[in-house]
């Protein structure tokens, strides 16, 4: 099985557009019935994920917590325990265990850093064996 790569590529450059972004394709999986998994750079960008995903959009709800919970969408900065469908990856590494999920996200941000990034993770992906799907979304607001 060869895992999907979508790269969602934004206007903004605004680093939070990554972060809410994610909570939006995080609620988009759950609602459709998946286990998402939000793999964070450190345990900082995890409380600052956890905490938007209680806010981000006042009429929604979206089941969470941190990697080892039994909720359908977990946040964590370590390689899971087990995997979900789906990995929204907010790192700017390929996590080496990534071949374990059906589906990999990867938002990249309209600033020059993050779409250097973000272009090294795509060769990555690639020279493993995916062919990524890029989807451009413009802005994050």
């Amino acid at each position: 099985m060869t895992t999907r790569v979508d790269f969602y590529l934004l206007t903004d450059a605004d680093p939070r557009a990554r972060a809410r972004v994610a909570c939006r394709l995080a609620e988009k999986a759950f609602e459709s019935g998946q286990r998402v998994h939000l793999h964070c750079t450190d345990a900082a960008e995890t409380e600052t994920i956890d905490k938007l995903l209680w806010t981000f959009r006042d009429r929604a709800f979206l089941p969470h917590g941190l990697a080892g919970s039994d909720e359908p969408i977990e946040v964590g900065h370590a390689e899971p325990a087990t995997a979900a469908p789906v990995l929204i990856n907010l790192t700017d590494e390929v996590p080496s265990w990534y071949a374990r999920f059906e589906r990999v996200v990867e938002i990249v941000a309209g600033e020059e850093s993050s779409k250097q990034t973000g272009r090294t993770r795509f060769r990555v992906y690639r020279d493993h064996g995916s062919v990524p799907t890029t989807h451009e979304l413009g802005s994050a607001a």
